[in-house]
């Protein structure tokens, strides 16, 4: 055919082994990948208006990444040049092959620019390619063949399971074991994981306080807000650099098929070959619902306690000082003073020693650490000395195992023995914390356990 006849969909697949030129919407794209020689490929997904209830395959080759279709978001419109549909099992696609082939990409539906956001080195503007443009945009505002996804929010998440999110990059490192990891946060509370790890393994298999094998520094952890869960994401693709230069920190973005995982507690991400990456209008809606949930939290004294542990707490704790307003623990490790009181709602998930005839030092003080966590963070904190016998305040051995247990959310049977080994779902307790952030130091005190 002609180089400057372009065909709908409907009539280029008849075409078989014939080079057709396309002007199409792009329903749905995968991320770059290598080949098994040394090129680059991705995979198109693309309708007009003659073709909009069944979609076709493009498979585009490169020798650079760079050389790729990068598009920036489902909907925008893609101009082809010179690919070969093929036919493959009865399923017919179009190749483009970087020797002769070329494209160009458009904005979509909203966009009101007829010049390319990118171009391949052979691609040769038209002269009615505007008109063309203006049609397929006219087409996708009256239509409904671009679905608008949905956006989960990190509290939103309750099992293993893929999802979209709509966050903002606070952070971006390479880990000790070579896998990039980006930290990304909504303002909302993740909820609460329940405890596999056995209370006798604490000592020589610890639960983690983070995910990564070494947290960001205390200059970079300062940087980070102090309401929400931040979530972990690892970059498990090929091409990463590319991942790399489209990530903009301290902005919101758009994650897409980010598989959400568990591990010892924690909540994290992995984003695979079929995860996608969009930018966000700084007057997007997700933006502002998200920042003013996180903006009304900031504020309210109560609205700081971990979403999860509403309308209150378990009364299993005491705190003395009921006039000092709640902190995150990612308060308590972000603080400028070297020396500062907390009052916290935090989970007991692990404690060492485990038994509790192992509580006391042979000369008869307590010296029990325990793994708290919310939301934010998890820290190590001591039950130490006087602090410690205000704490436990028991004198009985038994009394205080029935305590700790319950602390610890250890189950129990029918008549109250516990069950151990099975999944553990501590409560939400209150905590007073004396903190030294500075040197990550910190004790339980003027608190209770009432059992």
């Amino acid at each position: 055919m002609g180089d400057y006849q372009f065909l709908m969909l409907k009539d280029a697949i008849t075409c078989i082994n014939q080079k057709v030129n396309l002007f199409s919407v792009i329903l749905d794209f995968t991320l770059p990948q290598r080949t098994k020689g040394t090129d680059y490929f991705c995979k198109l997904k693309v309708i007009d208006e003659s073709h909009s209830e069944f979609w076709v395959p493009v498979h585009v080759f490169a020798q650079e990444i760079d050389g790729l279709p990068l598009v920036a978001s489902v909907g925008d419109i893609i101009q082809l040049s010179r690919v070969t549909m093929t036919v493959h099992e009865g399923d017919v696609y179009a190749i483009f092959n970087n020797k002769f082939s070329s494209f160009a990409l458009y904005d979509g539906k909203d966009g009101d620019s007829f010049h390319p956001y990118k171009v391949s080195l052979r691609f040769h503007a038209r002269e009615h390619d505007e008109r063309r443009i203006a049609s397929l945009r006219k087409w996708l505002a009256s239509s409904e063949v671009i679905d608008v996804p949905n956006f989960s929010l990190l509290r939103e998440i309750d099992r293993v399971v893929c999802v979209n999110l709509a966050c903002k990059v606070l952070h971006i490192s390479k880990t000790t074991n070579d896998k990039w990891m980006i930290f990304l946060w909504d303002g909302t509370d993740a909820p609460p994981i329940s405890i596999y790890n056995k209370l006798e393994d604490e000592l020589h298999n610890p639960l983690p306080l983070h995910f990564e094998p070494l947290p960001p520094s205390r200059d970079v952890l300062c940087t980070f807000p102090t309401v929400g869960t931040i979530l972990r994401v690892i970059l498990d693709v090929d091409c990463v650099t590319y991942i790399l230069q489209l990530l903009k920190v301290d902005q919101w973005m758009k994650f897409f098929h980010v598989f959400c995982k568990m591990h010892e507690g924690l909540w994290y991400g992995v984003f695979t070959s079929s995860s996608m990456i969009r930018d966000m209008p700084n007057d997007d809606i997700l933006i502002f619902e998200r920042q003013s949930n996180c903006d009304q939290r900031s504020l309210g004294e109560l609205d700081r306690m971990p979403y999860w542990s509403c309308p209150w707490p378990s009364k299993i704790t005491e705190v003395k000082r009921i006039d000092v307003p709640f902190s995150t623990l990612m308060d308590v490790l972000t603080c400028k003073k070297e020396t500062n009181n907390f009052r916290c709602v935090v989970r007991f998930v692990a404690v060492i020693p485990w038994r509790v005839e192992d509580f006391r030092a042979p000369c008869g003080a307590y010296r029990v650490r325990f793994t708290l966590e919310d939301p934010t963070a998890r820290i190590h904190a001591y039950a130490h000395a006087e602090n410690g016998e205000e704490f436990f305040n028991c004198s009985s051995t038994d009394a205080l195992k029935r305590k700790v247990i319950k602390l610890l959310g250890v189950p129990a049977s029918r008549d109250g023995e516990a069950i151990m080994g099975g999944a553990r779902n501590p409560p939400w307790v209150q905590c007073y914390l004396k903190s030294n952030p500075i040197k990550q130091r910190h004790w339980i005190f003027e608190t209770k356990l009432l059992g």
